[in-house]
């Protein structure tokens, strides 16, 4: 027969609470975002961390060194080689070896990979619009400035 242990949980400061919904709802808010992201990736067959080595690699305007890639990634991966496989499959980048050190891959946006970007560019922009309609202009730079503070980022 099973007993009841008697010991309490600790008791929790009214901010000490609000400081975990605040975690938890920020949990939730990102596990939203990723879902209604990856609906509009899935007919492009690209996944969310594929969209971002692209618009990682578009932004650089430059071959960036794999490791690089995976420090600017927004969700931390440890399998970026896989990534980029994947996305070299699909002609979506190319790899080339470093011309001083030839362990360094160095990565470059392919031109299409470039024209997919463009083909998603209206329809994503539209999707951050629509998770973020609630909010006024102002709350949005709220939010942002909030969520920077978070991270540890000056605003």
């Amino acid at each position: 027969m099973a007993t009841r242990s008697t010991k309490r949980a600790p008791t929790r400061s009214p901010l000490q609470k609000k400081r975990q919904q605040a975690a938890i709802d920020i949990l939730r808010v990102a596990d939203e975002l990723r879902r209604s992201f990856e609906a509009v990736l899935a007919p492009y067959d690209l996944t969310v961390q594929q969209y971002n080595v692209l618009r990682i690699l578009r932004g650089a305007r430059e071959a960036l060194p794999t490791m690089e890639i995976a420090n600017r990634m927004i969700e931390k991966t440890p399998g970026i080689t896989g990534l980029i496989d994947r996305l070299e499959d699909k002609a979506l980048v190319s790899r080339a070896r470093g011309a001083d050190d030839r362990r360094c891959q160095y990565c470059s946006i392919t031109s299409k990979g470039l024209g997919l970007l463009s083909q998603l560019d209206e329809t994503v922009d539209a999707e951050d619009e629509r998770a973020l309609a609630m909010l006024t202009n102002s709350q949005v730079e709220q939010l942002a400035a909030l969520l920077e503070a978070v991270r540890g980022e000056p605003s």
